[in-house]
């Protein structure tokens, strides 16, 4: 069922909510629903309604609800990702499939050796078409929320808002035993844990410098090794978020 996002609260069925901005002509033009169809629309804060389109405005789309349900696609751990900035258009594809796995929060850093180079105005740029590359990857994968995604930061300030995180992690080739690493995953995501918010610090091209490798211990973060091979940095991203939703995803 097409899914779409809608800042709403308190419908009850029977009650409308009506839908405006750019998914109004998607509803129409490209998806081609008529009256009657039905859609899903969350409220971004994990609440689902069922709803039937009731009437096809110029510049709004009525829709009549007709149940209510909690989404149950988020994880228990809430997973922030700071993505060393890469090259091309590498962060579409990381953003998206993030997203898809179950990401929170999205926070590009520039780290020593990221290569890209962005004034304000290229960087707002992009950080707006991550946005919407995260919205439509929410509505696919069926989310309950549309994840953040931050302006670009630095390493410092990407340091200090994983302080605020109950944990942080940062996959390193040069890091030693998998039996720690299992061992590390397996308390964040169990379900018996307290930790309920974790960081994910993934290098750019090149990988972080061991300076900041030793700067995010510093400061608390745990060093794990994702095994015997050198991922690409669009690629340690996704290994690392796929083992934690399959260890922390629970049953219904």
């Amino acid at each position: 069922m097409n899914r779409f996002f809608v800042d709403v609260d308190g419908r009850d069925i029977g009650t409308d909510i009506s839908i405006t901005g750019g998914d109004v002509n998607h509803i129409k033009n490209v998806l081609r629903l008529k009256v009657g169809h039905e859609i899903t629309v969350s409220n971004g804060r994990g609440r689902d309604y069922t709803c039937s389109i009731s009437e096809l405005g110029r510049d709004e789309v009525l829709c009549r609800v007709e149940d209510v349900n909690d989404n149950f696609a988020e994880l228990p751990v809430e997973v922030t990702l700071f993505q060393g900035y890469p090259k091309s258009d590498k962060m579409d594809l990381i953003v998206q499939k993030m997203v898809e796995l179950g990401v929170c929060r999205i926070v590009p850093v520039f780290t020593a050796r990221t290569i890209v180079k962005l004034d304000a105005k290229k960087a707002a740029k992009k950080t707006e078409r991550c946005r919407i590359i995260a919205e439509a990857a929410a509505k696919q994968s069926g989310r309950g929320i549309v994840p953040e995604i931050t302006e670009p930061v630095t390493f410092a300030q990407a340091i200090e808002m994983a302080k605020t995180l109950d944990m942080n992690i940062i996959p390193y080739e040069e890091a030693e035993g998998l039996a720690k690493s299992r061992q590390i995953i397996a308390d964040v995501t169990a379900p018996s844990s307290a930790r309920r918010s974790l960081g994910v610090f993934i290098g750019p091209e090149g990988g972080f410098a061991r300076e900041e490798v030793e700067q995010a211990m510093a400061a608390g973060a745990e060093c794990i090794t994702l095994g015997h091979r050198i991922l690409r940095t669009e690629t340690a991203g996704l290994a690392v978020m796929s083992i934690i939703m399959f260890s922390a995803d629970r049953d219904n």
